[in-house]
């Protein structure tokens, strides 16, 4: 139960997403553009920034949800994911990718941990200025959204199991919104499939 009385039967960040429709929509819409919006990295390495900068901060549903879409994402059975929890250095990524994953990880700590010799060395493994800036700002964002998710309490899934299948809508269709007139619709059936599952 989150710390707050919501009403929505659903977990994680998809709670407070439908709690407050103008909230949750401008969130929906910053995570489908920073993962599945216009870049030159591709939506699995952003995924992945997405679930190991989750993971540093141990929200468990924001990493374990988008560790599954990474994974769905680079079609590697998890091993770019189960690689990072170990050492960046030794995950099965581009040189490219852990210099950018090293960047990551300063912007989790905070933003001034990042300095000049991390932005050269993704340079020199062929980062472009779009992919620092696109690896800054998913690290930004999921800092904020680990915090909401983590600092309201909410639920985690009834199953572990349950995030493959949330990984594979995430992959496919992205962080698409409902337009605002549809929330209290959506909402009433979220409600009675909860009660459909409680019988």
């Amino acid at each position: 139960m989150t710390y707050i009385r919501t009403d929505i039967p659903q977990p994680g960040i998809v709670e407070l997403l439908f709690y407050k429709g103008s909230t949750g929509k401008a969130l929906s819409k910053l995570a489908h553009s920073l993962l599945h919006g216009p870049s030159q990295l591709t939506s699995g390495e952003r995924e992945l920034i997405a679930s190991y900068v989750s993971g540093l901060n141990h929200c468990e549903f924001c990493h374990e949800s988008h560790s599954a879409s990474a994974s769905v994402h680079l079609n590697d059975q998890g091993a770019a994911v189960s690689a990072l929890k170990l050492k960046v250095v030794d995950a099965p990524v581009s040189d490219k990718m852990k210099a950018l994953l090293q960047i990551a990880a300063k912007v989790q700590i905070s933003g001034k941990e990042v300095k000049s010799e991390h932005i050269e060395e993704a340079r020199n493994a062929g980062a472009s200025d779009e992919d620092i800036h696109d690896t800054v700002l998913i690290a930004a964002a999921f800092c904020m959204y680990n915090r909401y998710v983590d600092g309201l309490g909410t639920n985690l899934p009834d199953s572990p199991d349950d995030y493959a299948g949330m990984g594979l809508r995430m992959a496919k269709v992205g962080y698409k919104y409902p337009p605002l007139f549809l929330r209290k619709w959506v909402i009433r059936r979220m409600r009675k499939a909860n009660r459909k599952e409680s019988i």
